[in-house]
């Protein structure tokens, strides 16, 4: 005797279940998105927001190059910090899934209370650790170099710095998961195959972390186009993302429609770039298995 477990939406049991996630969508994130979109078509005279109903926020956002150089930065920025975070995550995750079982525990502590650390914190250690007279040029300069020889504080290298140091961790526990749970007796099967550990680890062991890769990348590029703290604290403002520049339109030049429309531009770009991705993926999946 089978039991069918497919559901449909027309079940009232299923309505019910659902119903609390969607009010609270709803109210949270819907109605908030609705409200900026309504803000954009406003405009701000003498620091008053006016209802005025018009186009002229979306002209200026369509007409000036300034905000889509800003934004393209910005999107340049987040995808560089999703290659150097997989980089360096990778090693780190596939070391502790599989050479640092007896030591797990305490490793993933030890990266929980830096992910857990206030970022504001994080990232002014930084300015004091690369700053001329900081720590970094003065171990520098023991060993012989010459003074000052770090000199890229207040430049977008700085800024990638603290991108990479504060979403590190997201990367390295994807990618755990992701590589804890395949199945060990696969790789050795590609042993008893013939397969050396370079061929098994690039036939199975990646494949099977493809999951976690692209997780781990979708996670830290939505977070990496949204950070302002960075490029205003170690990039010194001099080279802003987008969010910065959303913060400065809202708080001091207290524009709101403009901001409003500046955030939607990035939220709709940033989301359309992960869902391009993942169709061509797809695509490129059912190539494969035809």
């Amino acid at each position: 005797m089978t039991t069918s477990i497919d559901k449909s939406w027309r079940d009232p049991e299923l309505l019910v279940k659902a119903l609390p996630t969607v009010v609270l969508q709803t109210t949270c994130f819907l109605a908030p998105l609705v409200m900026t979109f309504i803000l954009t078509f406003q405009r701000t005279r003498d620091f008053q927001l006016r209802w005025t109903w018009d186009l002229a926020t979306w002209t200026d956002v369509f007409t000036k190059p300034h905000f889509w150089t800003i934004l393209g930065h910005t999107l340049f920025m987040g995808a560089a910090c999703v290659a150097i975070c997989m980089v360096l995550a990778f090693p780190i995750a596939y070391g502790l899934a599989t050479r640092f079982k007896s030591r797990e525990n305490e490793i993933k502590i030890l990266i929980t209370f830096a992910f857990i650390t206030d970022a504001t914190l994080k990232t002014f250690g930084w300015v004091l650790f690369l700053d001329k007279n900081g720590a970094a040029n003065y171990l520098l300069g023991y060993l012989g170099f010459p003074p000052e020889t770090i000199a890229f504080l207040f430049t977008d290298w700085a800024t990638m710095l603290g991108m990479v140091y504060n979403l590190l961790p997201f990367a390295i526990f994807t990618l755990y998961l992701s590589i804890d749970n395949i199945d060990r007796s696969l790789i050795l099967a590609a042993y008893d195959a013939g397969a050396s550990k370079l061929r098994a680890h690039w036939e199975v062991t990646l494949p099977l972390c493809k999951p976690g890769i692209w997780a781990g990348s979708v996670l830290i590029f939505l977070l990496g186009v949204g950070v302002f703290l960075e490029p205003k604290v170690l990039g010194g403002g001099k080279s802003p993302m987008s969010a910065e520049l959303i913060r400065q339109t809202f708080e001091t030049r207290v524009n709101w429609p403009l901001g409003a429309a500046l955030t939607l531009v990035l939220m709709t770009v940033a989301v359309f770039i992960v869902l391009l991705f993942t169709r061509m993926l797809g695509m490129r999946k059912a190539g494969f298995s035809s």
